[in-house]
């Protein structure tokens, strides 16, 4: 029965302040006083943590992780909160309690050196224990005070009850001792997690501890489908209300994540920033600024459309603004994402090495839905990422097969996505026989922005086109555009209107080839009336020229006939008048006067 020393190990402690709560009614008064355990989920639930100074009876199948929380209480209450505590163990010896939570990150050697913790292995064999007089725990809890004294402990964890009492048949006796115990513990003002084995048809192997107990939780790790699912349930706690309905838990190398509600409120708020979807196409069909922040985009499609592809250039985009991105792909790795996002201008490996994107891939037939829940919540926690991706929610279908179980726990991943302002974006799988426009997860009235991509089938070619269902809060095109997937991208490709509607492929490379053929022959017909018209035009003024250049002789020679009949005109009146001179002259010398003649 002795305990084991530690040797003291390098350990950063973190001592805070004790947080404790108490709840209080719609009048203003005080009730029960709560202390927090530090287990992810586990104060939300219960409203604020365990009861203080009271017992809390934990119970369970095997398995199902009793010891490992009750072991967290204590270790989260001495590095978080700075509380000591003290593990009394009738199972697990300290060497093997401090190898088996190792696994959680919990070095006990340090805490136990460092009087933060104090664990006692009480070893107990049934075959050593007989029914003589009066039966009684004096021994053990004068045991049980040493060592809580030993390192001022307030938390304290009896592991497990069936142990201590393996050896009594006395059902009088075992039930006056139980209530015995309980008693003690609440006298020292101590709290305290005991833990018990699940009974047959009653919580716990005797039927006493929870009726004594102020809190109860339930443990439970359930196969269905052969998919095991780890449960939790509050099955009473005096004094406060709680949650009530069953919580999924995970324990992983960080211990205990419980998911603390099966659904949000309305109360998230509506952002008005505006993100690039990582094509410039696209984000002018969103009118010209992309998707809203914390807002849920579902890309849904039949395989091959190009779903992945534009899911990565959203992830792209975001990492490239130095944002962080979640990514959870359900169907390929990250060294096939990464390879085939390459042959489209994509390097996604270049964030993850930055440490903008976490890539986690799993099957979805490895978890339950509410295992998938729990995971996400515990990654969105963890890494608290501006964006994240979900590639594709249809394969949740494989892990339930129940699509209104999908649904539900969709819903409630929306909602607590939107609650921290984190965008999403969904790919979908659809069928081809069904119609396009639904969503075989039953989330689309959940969605914010929804984009349809499919395959057109004409001219015996398959061609892939992308047309916004709905855009919540912005103007949106209501056009279907033609995308292709290149080597630089998704490109979207104008929409081109025929005689016949919208074209796409080789029907619309044949129409734009007709169609230049037939500009080429109206450049060439308008050509060739330019050049008949100037041919005409120039014969018509070398006509006018030789007009006038005829006009311009004949001016000439008129001209010149006018100006040569004047000249006559202007000689012969010279003539006459020189004529007259000379008979005037003659008459006067011989004295004769000659009559002159006047010409009427």
């Amino acid at each position: 029965m002795a305990n084991k020393v530690f040797s003291p190990v390098n350990f950063a402690l973190k001592e805070e302040k004790v947080t404790r709560n108490n709840s209080t009614n719609g009048r203003g008064l005080v009730g029960i006083s709560k202390v927090r355990t530090g287990v992810k989920g586990l104060d939300e639930i219960t409203g604020g943590g365990l009861p203080q100074g009271r017992p809390t009876l934990i119970c369970g199948s095997a398995g199902s992780g009793k010891t490992m929380l009750a072991m967290e209480f204590l270790v989260r209450g001495a590095l978080e909160y700075g509380e000591s505590g003290v593990f009394m163990a009738f199972e697990e010896t300290a060497e093997e309690l401090s190898q088996n939570v190792a696994s959680l990150g919990f070095d006990l050697p340090t805490l136990i050196s460092r009087k933060k913790m104090y664990v006692d292995y009480v070893h107990i064999d049934p075959s050593e224990i007989q029914e003589t007089g009066d039966y009684d725990l004096e021994g053990l809890f004068v045991r049980l005070k040493l060592a809580i004294d030993s390192v001022g402990a307030k938390r304290v964890v009896l592991d497990t009850l069936e142990a201590l009492f393996s050896g009594l048949k006395n059902q009088a006796i075992l039930r006056a001792e139980i209530r015995r115990l309980f008693r003690w513990l609440k006298d020292h003002g101590l709290t305290a997690i005991i833990t018990a084995e699940r009974g047959d048809g009653t919580l716990s192997r005797y039927g006493l501890e929870e009726y004594v107990s102020d809190c109860v939780i339930l443990l439970d790790n359930r196969v269905k489908d052969q998919v095991a699912t780890r449960r939790m349930r509050i099955v009473k706690y005096r004094g406060t209300s709680h949650g009530a309905n069953e919580y999924p838990f995970l324990i992983d190398e960080s211990g205990f994540s419980v998911l603390p509600l099966s659904s949000l409120g309305l109360q998230h708020q509506a952002s008005t920033q505006r993100i690039p979807s990582g094509i410039s196409g696209l984000d002018e069909m969103l009118g010209g600024k992309g998707f809203y922040r914390g807002s849920t985009v579902l890309v849904s499609g039949t395989a091959g459309s190009g779903k992945t592809s534009l899911a990565a250039h959203f992830t792209d985009a975001t990492c490239s603004a130095g944002q962080k991105c979640l990514y959870f792909a359900l169907e390929e790795s990250l060294s096939q994402v990464s390879r085939n996002m390459k042959s489209i201008g994509l390097d996604i490996k270049k964030h993850v090495d930055k440490g903008l994107l976490s890539f986690q891939a799993w099957r979805p037939s490895s978890y339950s839905l509410e295992m998938h829940l729990v995971r996400l919540h515990k990654f969105v926690e963890d890494f608290k990422p501006d964006a994240v991706i979900f590639d594709p929610i249809t394969n949740l279908i494989m892990s339930a097969g129940d699509q209104l179980e999908v649904t539900s726990v969709l819903t409630r991943f929306i909602d607590f996505l939107k609650m921290k302002q984190i965008t999403a974006l969904f790919t979908s799988l659809t069928d081809a026989t069904t119609a396009a426009e639904t969503s075989d997860v039953g989330i689309s009235s959940l969605i914010d922005t929804w984009l349809l991509v499919r395959d057109l089938e004409i001219n015996g070619e398959r061609n892939r086109a992308l047309y916004v269902i709905k855009s919540r809060g912005m103007a949106h095109s209501n056009q279907v555009r033609e995308f292709v997937i290149t080597s630089r991208g998704v490109q979207l490709i104008p929409a081109y209107l025929g005689t016949q509607g919208v074209l796409t492929g080789t029907s619309r490379m044949i129409q734009e080839a007709q169609e230049a053929a037939e500009r080429l022959r109206l450049e060439h017909d308008l050509e060739r009336k330019q050049f008949t018209l100037e041919t005409k035009r120039k014969t018509i003024e070398a006509q006018i020229a030789a007009l006038r250049a005829e006009y311009e002789v004949a001016e000439k020679e008129a001209t010149s006939v006018m100006e040569e009949a004047e000249a006559v005109r202007k000689q012969r009146g010279a003539d006459r008048l020189a004529f007259a001179k000379s008979r005037s002259s003659n008459g006067a010398e011989h004295g004769k006067s000659t009559p002159v003649l006047e010409r009427k």
